[in-house]
């Protein structure tokens, strides 16, 4: 079978196309014949070097899709149409490749209104928005911030606590261009970060209440700034670090709004937590209320370039191999 493989950890020039014997079934782990894979900043992170777990040579892809093969020992039938994400790509092989042996408490069963290519744009996006909404205490009517309205965490965290009844929703663009684009399709409260600061945005749109939930996945400066936007007994999660590993924080920003901030991990979550929000997500996705957005699908061979793409271009939406 077909495969891309990181032979070292050095960028981009570090993968290639290989060819990799098809796995065998195995009777704790359902066969899948990988349709569709996600693109996601991890892989760039594994590419470069930055995960510890992480060892080459190692075929990268940290969530998919596809068509059950052989279902080992569970009930699944075979045909069945899954999408899944876990340690894969990361400590184990991952889904740029045509067939991957894949746990199955990782796994969720895809409905038929949501097609191969939507659905491998799911579950990391879309997981962790909602668990980490969860974890924070959401209810309906409060402000939630979730930065990088074109990423897919943060147009995730959109997207599910405006339909899940959120008072009000705020995102940013690091751009005019882009928070117009937004804009067009119909996302409001973004803060065109070219334009203005985070916080002062945040503080405009509240009328200076500032937010109660914050989702920030990018690191770095904006974590700073996402803490300052918090009211009082607000929540922040954070969960990534494409723009850095090290930022400065106002301790007062915790103290005197008696804040929290925490950190969150997809793969540290329980195989029931996972199941949850899978049942929570969906519903949302089937009636509309909630529409991914996919940027751009790339061939299987493209993948250096469909990660350069992501990495380098930052477009409004996820990148996608498949085919």
């Amino acid at each position: 079978m077909q495969a891309i493989e990181a032979n070292a950890l050095s960028g981009y020039g570090g993968l290639r196309q290989v060819e990799l014997p098809k796995p065998q079934p195995a009777k704790d782990r359902v066969l899948v014949r990988v349709t569709a894979a996600g693109v996601t900043p991890l892989d760039h992170t594994i590419l470069s070097g930055g995960h510890p777990r992480a060892r080459a040579p190692l075929v990268l892809g940290n969530e998919g899709a596809g068509v059950i093969e052989d279902a080992g020992c569970s009930a699944l039938a075979v045909g069945s149409r899954v999408m899944f994400t876990g340690p894969y790509g990361v400590a184990e092989t991952g889904t740029w490749q045509e067939s991957l042996l894949v746990k199955l408490e990782h796994l969720a069963l895809v409905p038929d209104a949501i097609d191969d290519v939507v659905a491998a744009s799911l579950p990391v996006a879309y997981l962790t928005a909602q668990v980490t909404l969860t974890l924070a205490g959401f209810k309906p009517g409060m402000t939630v911030l979730a930065p990088g309205i074109g990423g897919s965490v943060g147009n995730a965290t959109v997207q599910l606590a405006r339909a899940q009844g959120a008072g009000k929703v705020i995102s940013t663009a690091g751009s005019a261009a882009k928070a117009a684009h937004a804009n067009e399709l119909g996302f409001e409260d973004v803060i065109d970060l070219s334009a203005e600061g985070l916080a002062e945005g945040v503080r405009r749109i509240t009328a200076g209440k500032g937010a109660d939930i914050v989702i920030e996945s990018i690191g770095g400066a904006v974590t700073s700034a996402a803490l300052s936007s918090l009211g009082p007994g607000g929540v922040l999660i954070t969960l990534g670090y494409s723009a850095g590993r090290k930022t400065t924080i106002d301790l007062t920003d915790l103290i005197w709004k008696r804040a929290r901030m925490a950190g969150f991990s997809l793969f540290a979550q329980s195989p029931a937590t996972i199941a949850a929000a899978w049942r929570d997500v969906i519903p949302l996705i089937e009636s509309g209320s909630v529409k991914p957005i996919v940027e751009r699908v790339y061939r299987l061979s493209e993948a250096g370039e469909a990660l350069r793409h992501l990495i380098e271009d930052r477009p409004f939406g996820k990148v996608v191999l498949a085919g």
